[in-house]
């Protein structure tokens, strides 16, 4: 085993040092998601402007831009939506482009 060590040692640590940053990275791109969306599952009796009146408050949108948000982000073609469905929702300003905003508000 030593012998082995002796001759891979600096790959050995190369590819352990590799691997701690992928995950490093990943967790901390996961987490900076987390601030951006919200994961909502929806209710009885919800519908997609029930839930933009909720969270268009947090962000710069309109509730037709919202709507056309969501709709676009979770490949929806149509308006309805179904108890316990799960939709992904923005939740900060950050995460709209100009141009995420002018093909959102043309759908």
């Amino acid at each position: 085993m030593k012998k082995l060590w002796n001759k891979y040692s600096y790959a050995i640590i190369l590819i352990s040092l590799s691997c701690v940053s992928a995950l490093l990275l990943s967790l901390n791109m996961d987490s900076s998601n987390n601030d951006k969306f919200l994961k909502v599952t929806v209710s009885e009796g919800d519908s997609l402007w029930k839930i933009a009146d909720q969270y268009t408050e947090d962000n710069s949108l309109s509730k037709e831009q919202f709507v056309s948000w969501v709709k676009k982000h979770n490949e929806m073609s149509g308006d309805q939506i179904f108890p316990g469905q799960k939709l992904v929702v923005p939740v900060k300003e950050e995460v709209f482009s100009s141009g995420e905003l002018a093909s959102a508000a043309g759908e």
